[in-house]
């Protein structure tokens, strides 16, 4: 548990992530964070970057019970979002990610 664009948090979760990319190259990796891709963005700190970079897909926003919603897929509220990290990245926008 915890989260992993916190200060303290960023360099043991990008060890962790090189890890499992060298002995799994071909699985995808997810990423669940309680902040927004522009609370990211906005930031503009290098381990946030190199953090990023790694990722395939970053799950953003806090869950909302308010918002609370089964039918979707891979989050748990409305306004949680499904991005295609290495889109988003080249495009400078967020680009949702899809089936």
């Amino acid at each position: 548990g915890g989260e992993p664009f916190e200060v303290p948090n960023r360099k043991a979760v990008s060890e962790l992530i090189k890890e499992v990319r060298t002995r799994f190259p071909q699985k995808d990796i997810w990423c669940y964070t309680g902040f927004t891709w522009e609370r990211l963005m906005a930031e503009g700190k290098d381990d946030v970057l190199r953090l990023l970079q790694n990722i395939d897909v970053l799950v953003d926003g806090p869950f909302v019970m308010a918002l609370r919603d089964e039918t979707l897929l891979f989050r748990g509220s409305s306004n949680q979002r499904l991005i295609n990290v290495p889109a988003s990245l080249a495009e400078g926008r967020v680009i949702s990610w899809h089936r």
